[in-house]
Parts: C-alpha cells; structure tokens; sequence
C-alpha cells in the first residue's frame, strides 16, 4: 500500500474535522429541539391538566346548578300543588255559596218594596185598632169583621193574639 500524499491527508483531516463539526451542529440543534420538544409537551400537559381541572369544576358547577334548578322544580310543583288544591277547595266554596249569594241578590231586589211594605205595617201599627162601635153595624166603606189565623179550630178564638206588627230591618 501506498502512502498518500501529505496534502490528501490534510484535507481528509479537514473534512473529516469539518464533518465532525457539523456533526457535533447537529447534534447540539438535535438536544436544543429535544429541549424545546419536551418543554412544549411539558406546557402542553400542563395546560391540558389546567384545561381539565377547569372542565372538571365547570362539571361541577354544572351539576350544582342542576341540582338547585331540579330543587327549585320540585318546589314549584309542591307550590302549583298546593294551590291547585286551594282553588279546588275555593271552588268548592263558592258552590256551596252560591245558592246563598242567590238568596241574598233576590232580597236585595226585594228591598225597596219590603221598606215600603213594613212602612206600611207601620204607618198600620201607629193607627191603632178601630174606635169600638157596634160591631153588628161596621162602619160605611170600612173593614168588615176581624180577621183572625185559620187553625182550622174556630173554637179557640179567645185563644188567639191580636197581631203585632214591627219591623226588623
């Protein structure tokens, strides 16, 4: 075998020194993205842990929020219950009221002609009964013969009170 010649040799060195520097380039901007590589996972996991946490509470507020809104629900229905039964009961009322709240109409249409027919029994009452004259012979265009209740006993006419007549409005 040959020697080579001294200058092949120095730029064998040289390359070889120029591709082990460039080796060593690399190598150095291959650990640098390796760094940078893990650094971002390491934000990425991070921020994917944050992220979860954060859904994990929105979760959380969520179901909190379900459950006072499926409290208040049932409240209401508990109330619509309550006042369903009220009204049913009101309802009730009034239908048991009704006939009475008839009457009541019906007397008050009634009113004027009962105040003028105890007016009437009254303006009656203070004429007092008729001066006594012979009751065989009444007077002309006057009342005939005292009135008396019917009980079906003529009998008991002694028995009988002369009528009273008030008001009681």
């Amino acid at each position: 075998m040959s020697v080579p010649p001294a200058l092949q040799i120095r730029e064998a060195n040289a390359h070889l020194a120029a591709v082990h520097r460039r080796a060593a380039e690399l190598e150095a901007r291959l650990d640098a993205a390796e760094r940078m590589v893990r650094a971002q996972a390491e934000r990425l996991a991070r921020h994917d842990q944050q992220q979860r946490a954060a859904l994990d509470e929105l979760g959380r507020a969520k179901d909190r929020e379900i459950a006072a809104l499926q409290e208040q629900l049932q409240t209401s229905e508990a109330t619509v219950h309550s006042l369903k039964a009220t009204v049913h009961q009101r309802d009730k009322l009034i239908q048991q009221l009704q006939p009475r709240a008839e009457l009541l109409q019906d007397i008050c249409r009634r009113r004027l002609p009962l105040a003028g027919l105890l007016a009437a029994l009254a303006e009656a009452e203070r004429l007092g009964p008729l001066p006594a004259n012979d009751p065989d012979h009444p007077l002309p265009g006057g009342p005939g013969p005292p009135l008396a209740n019917s009980t079906g006993d003529e009998g008991d006419r002694d028995h009988l009170q002369p009528a009273v007549f008030g008001t009681t409005v």
